[in-house]
């Protein structure tokens, strides 16, 4: 238990540790944020202005509501991939130095 506790505060002051968890955890809040707003204001639309999500886009059965919906989906694939991408260098890169100093 004791080593343990060592470690951990070990963990808390090394430099790279502290970027990695400030860089991480601050992006996945932003990337989280617009993930809602982008759902929320999707809903918000249902809610509140049916009349635009309904209203037809050209002499089809497609509803204003139906590209906007999979826009939404879309988004979230997106911010998804752009998360991946920069955890596979960045974090991975912070993540293999923390190791590194942890094995010496």
């Amino acid at each position: 238990l004791l080593a343990h506790v060592a470690f951990d505060e070990w963990r808390e002051s090394h430099p790279d540790y502290i970027k990695l968890k400030s860089a991480r955890t601050r992006f996945g809040w932003w990337l989280s944020l617009l993930g809602m707003l982008a759902y929320y204001g999707f809903i918000l639309l249902v809610a509140f202005d049916k009349p635009l999500l309904a209203q037809k886009l050209g002499s089809g059965v497609t509803t204003v509501g139906m590209p906007l919906g999979v826009a939404v989906i879309v988004f979230t694939i997106i911010i998804t991939w752009i998360y991946v991408r920069r955890a596979n260098s960045e974090f991975d890169a912070l993540t293999e130095s923390v190791t590194r100093s942890v094995l010496k």
